[in-house]
């Protein structure tokens, strides 16, 4: 386990790091999730377990610090994935982001392009507000105080089912609900402008469960690679982790 400052409170980042040659791989969670319980199965596999890999816990998130007075937009997440890479020295890495986290390397890639070699969003939030039924909606659907310190926590561990609710648990509630309300609201400019717009090369990866990618041709115009996985879902690398991988691999 390493850890960096990533506030000027010296709140703490941590990721776990395992060893390797060539491109430096780096996998970021999804909202209320963390990354060795998400990726250790994917980096485990022959073809990538001799790569260097990173498995990064946002703030607030797993092994991480979660500061009462940290904003938690998917700009700070960006910044404090950022302090990683330059504390690891990772710059030019693959970045292999899930759900939220490919949404914060997105805005990564965005703010430092420097770090980002290849980029590897897996069904990552594009657009602001989406479907009332995304996990996100329904977490920023509370007030805060409500979320925090009115049931509202307890009861969305409640709706989600046992596999996210065993990470999300480990989640801090402040933290979650901040993270959700600003994935919601998106970014400035939005998330999908900055993916079509990143100088790198681009893979986003649809389960063909989640249904057809909303403006699929505008992004392939713009460069970026769509890659529809059979028999999956939102989780693609637990549902296919075969061309999960080979698409980590690939990249």
């Amino acid at each position: 386990m390493r850890q960096t400052q990533f506030d000027d409170r010296g709140s703490k980042i941590r990721w776990i790091e395992a060893p390797g040659d060539g491109p430096v791989t780096v996998f970021v969670h999804g909202l209320g999730a963390a990354s060795t319980i998400y990726h250790s199965h994917i980096a485990a596999r022959p073809e990538l377990a001799a790569r260097k890999i990173l498995f990064v816990d946002l703030p607030g998130h797993g092994i991480s610090d979660r500061p009462v007075d940290f904003a938690y937009t998917l700009e700070d997440h960006a910044d404090a994935l950022a302090a990683v890479l330059d504390a690891a020295g990772a710059h030019g890495a693959v970045i292999a982001g899930h759900s939220m986290g490919g949404s914060v390397a997105i805005v990564l890639a965005h703010r430092r392009p420097d770090l980002v070699a290849r980029l590897v969003v897996t069904e990552g939030n594009l657009d602001r507000f989406p479907a009332p039924t995304a996990g996100s909606s329904g977490i920023a659907s509370y007030t805060e105080e409500e979320f925090v310190r009115g049931g509202g926590f307890a009861r969305v561990l409640a709706h989600v089912g046992p596999d996210w609710a065993a990470t999300m648990r480990l989640a801090d509630p402040l933290a979650l609900h901040r993270s959700a309300t600003h994935l919601v609201r998106g970014t400035d400019p939005v998330m999908r402008e900055m993916l079509e717009h990143a100088p790198m090369k681009r893979l986003y990866l649809q389960g063909e469960h989640s249904g057809d990618l909303p403006g699929r041709a505008r992004l392939e115009a713009a460069g970026v690679e769509v890659r529809m996985v059979p028999s999956a879902g939102h989780n693609v690398m637990f549902d296919n982790p075969d061309a999960f991988a080979r698409a980590v691999v690939e990249a």
